[in-house]
């Protein structure tokens, strides 16, 4: 796992007051037809938060990792997950009852890996937890949210998931994992 460097947030002037020849250079874009290993790229530029979002089905426990992932509202509170259209887990994920979406930590990128494979047991080795109602929340995690599912819009290659929380709880202390250019990835203080 990589932490990610401070780099400063103003870039400093030329000596003279004016902006640098770095300040100055035109941004040259792409056009064309956009290519998926670009748009990857691009999006890949953006660090996102991961999730796990897990119920039982049928009493076992079904899973997806999410990094797509953000809020939405405070009043209704909604969070919002955006699942491929492509995955074989949200069709059966999203007729549960209730989902518990994990804030996964930073120790846990093994979670993540498993629970993003698209063949075998995900859960061997994930610590997870059942509660009443259906959802499953991994243990260690840096926040853990007890929704169910609001609406769905589709978007693209995606599906846009409206979650409404019922529970929470949340442990701020706990560093969270991030994905950040393909890759796992700690948070670094700064003063």
């Amino acid at each position: 796992m990589n932490r990610l460097p401070a780099k400063p947030r103003n870039p400093t002037p030329s000596n003279n007051g004016s902006p640098s020849q770095a300040q100055r250079h035109a941004i040259a874009l792409d056009t064309g037809p956009l290519d998926p290993a670009a748009l990857r790229r691009a999006y890949g530029c953006f660090p996102s938060g991961v999730t796990a979002v897990c119920a039982l089905l049928d009493g076992k426990p079904i899973g997806m990792a999410a990094s797509s992932f953000t809020s939405v509202s405070l009043s209704p509170p909604l969070v919002s997950p955006r699942l491929q259209d492509s995955s074989r887990t949200w069709p059966k994920l999203h007729s549960c009852a209730r989902l518990g979406v994990s804030v996964l930590a930073a120790t846990h990128d093994g979670v993540c890996v498993r629970l993003s494979r698209r063949d075998g047991d995900r859960f061997a080795g994930v610590q997870g937890e059942p509660v009443a109602g259906g959802a499953v929340f991994v243990h260690g995690a840096a926040a853990w949210l007890d929704c169910s599912v609001e609406a769905e819009l589709p978007a693209g290659d995606h599906t846009i998931a409206l979650l409404r929380i019922h529970a929470l709880r949340s442990e701020p202390e706990t560093p969270p994992l991030v994905f950040h250019a393909s890759r796992f990835h700690e948070l670094a203080a700064t003063d």
